[in-house]
Formats: C-alpha cells, structure tokens, sequence
C-alpha cells in the first residue's frame, strides 16, 4: 500500500513539474523588433537573423514579432508609431534603431520609462543607447565605417567622390557621409554628400537618373558610394548609361549578390560590409538571454561591421550571400 501511496505521489509531482514546466513554456518572452521594409534587401538579412535568434525564443513558448514601415517617406514619425504600437501591447523586451532621434527618442524613452528592456540596433550607436536608457548597441557605428571607406576610396587613387544619400537627415546615412569625407580628406581628397528626395530611395531609375546627372556635371568626380546596395545597382546603371566607367569607381555601404558580382568582375571597387545577419541575431538572442534568465553582456557595444569586401576577399563572402546571410 505504502508503494502505491509512494507510486501515486511521485505521479502527482511529475504531474506538477510538467505543469510548471507547460506554463513557463506559455509564458516566454514576447520580443518585438522594429526594423524596415519587409522588401528591403538589406533588413531582410536583419530579418533572417532574428528569425533564426527566434526560435529559441518559440522553444521557450515565447513570440518575435518584427515591426517594420509601408515606406521610408515619413521614417521617423513612422517608426515612432512602430515603437508605441510594441510597447502597447505589453513586451517583455523590444529592438529598435533609432533612425530619426528628434522624431523616435520620445517614444523610446517611453519604452525605458515602462521599465521594459530596450536595445538599439543598426542605427545610432552607443551614444543613442546611453542617452536612451538602453541596455546596448549591437551593429556597426556608422562614422567609422565611413572613414574606413574613405580612406579606402583615397588608397585606391580617388579624388573627389559622391556620398549619395537617399535618406537625408537619418542619423545613420548622415554619419556614414561625414566619415566618408574625413576619411578622403586624410588622404588628400574630398568627398560631398549628393543628397536625393528619400521618395528616391528604393526607385532605381531615379537614383541612376539623378546619378548620371551628377557626374555629367562634375567630370571633377572620379567616385561614388551609395548608402545601400540597392542604391550601389542604381549608381552602376547611371555610370554604365553615361560611360563613365573608366573615370568613376564605384563603392557602398552593405553588400547583396550583384555587387559581390561586379567586384569579381572588376566594375565595383568595394563594398562596406556590416553585417545585418548579425544584427538581428544578436539583438534578439541577448534579449531572450536577459528576460528569461537574467543574463548579460558586460561588453558595449557589440559592434558587427565594419569590414571592406573588395576583390581580396570577395570570393570568402559569396556563400553567405548564397544563403540569405550576407
């Protein structure tokens, strides 16, 4: 009998860890990552790494919604709502860039203010995630990696080269110009900004319009780096169409599989990789580690980029860009 007893209790306590363990299950952490367009090539490798950082957070019976804009007309009011529609419903941790701060730091102090655990990703730096509250930076602090280009840009014999920026007054594109200006003006050159509607931004033919325009202009220009790989496909089409190839080297910030062709062929110089897989990835993965466990990296920031992918290194980096990665 005493067996029995023993046999039923042990039951009911297997019973009572199952239902603890089910109801921790239902309670995992609800994350919420604001980032761009679903169609934007670049956040869709942001995209694809908190995707995959999401499925630990599933396990655990948690949720990762990703929040992202219609357009980039209106991006920083838009992604002001973006944060307040998280925050309202109730997360236990949100990801966000902070694009326009004079537009977007308001909403995201409302999160810090909530007492909800905040991490600024991509755009802003560890300057942006002090002044906010938030726990950290994870990407790539975008004034450097303009200098690098710069610097590269002039190694590589250029003199006067374009900052074309589709998205002018956003943090990120303004601070990549003006390290890619100091960063020619250590080796002897200069660099301007080329700044274009942000109804631009995503219109190829209005970018290598605009483009072709510029450098007919100005024969003084002997380069251009566009802020995106998208635009860097525009930019290669307005120099093709206006025959400029043979005066105008080409650069970007970020990568996708027609620029990593183009240096393999010779017609792009570089590219500045940052690395969005990362991004994503780790934002959302240090999160999960934090609500659910109390874990946290001491390091800040968590910097993924920048590194230059040029024709030294480009054949290691087409894989990764094969798989949705790089």
């Amino acid at each position: 009998m005493q067996s029995v007893k023993r046999i039923l209790t042990m039951a009911a306590v297997a019973a009572s860890i199952a239902a603890m363990a089910t109801t921790a299950m239902a309670a995992g952490p609800k994350i919420f990552v604001i980032g761009g367009k679903a169609d934007d090539p670049f956040w869709s490798r942001v995209k694809k790494g908190a995707d995959d950082a999401a499925l630990a957070v599933k396990a655990a019976g948690g949720t990762v919604t990703w929040l992202g804009p219609q357009t980039y007309d209106n991006l920083g009011p838009d992604a002001a709502k973006l944060i307040r529609s998280a925050l309202s419903q109730k997360p236990d941790a949100i990801v966000g860039p902070d694009w326009v701060p004079e537009a977007m730091d308001a909403a995201f102090k409302e999160v810090v203010a909530a007492g909800v655990p905040l991490i600024i990703y991509n755009s802003g730096g560890m300057e942006a995630a002090k002044r906010l509250g938030a726990q950290n930076y994870v990407g790539s602090e975008e004034y450097v990696a303009g200098f690098g280009g710069g610097e590269y840009f002039a190694s590589h014999g250029a003199k006067y080269v374009l900052c074309v920026n589709t998205q002018p007054g956003s943090t990120n594109q303004e601070s990549r110009c003006k390290g890619v200006a100091d960063g020619m003006a250590k080796g002897g050159g200069k660099s301007v900004q080329l700044p274009l509607p942000s109804s631009a931004f995503g219109n190829p033919t209005a970018v290598a319009q605009a483009i072709k325009a510029a450098l007919q202009k100005d024969t003084a220009v002997d380069g251009i780096i566009t802020i995106g790989a998208n635009d860097a496909n525009s930019a290669a089409n307005g120099i093709s169409q206006g025959g400029f190839g043979k005066r105008v080297k080409l650069g970007t910030f970020d990568i996708d599989p027609t620029n990593l062709k183009r240096i393999k062929d010779g017609t792009q110089l570089f590219c500045i990789d940052q690395q969005p897989y990362l991004q994503g990835y780790l934002a959302v993965s240090m999160l999960n580690a934090y609500v659910q466990y109390g874990l946290k990296v001491p390091t800040a920031p968590i910097l993924t980029g920048p590194g230059i992918v040029d024709a030294s290194n480009v054949d290691a980096t087409v894989a990764g860009a094969a798989a949705g990665a790089r």
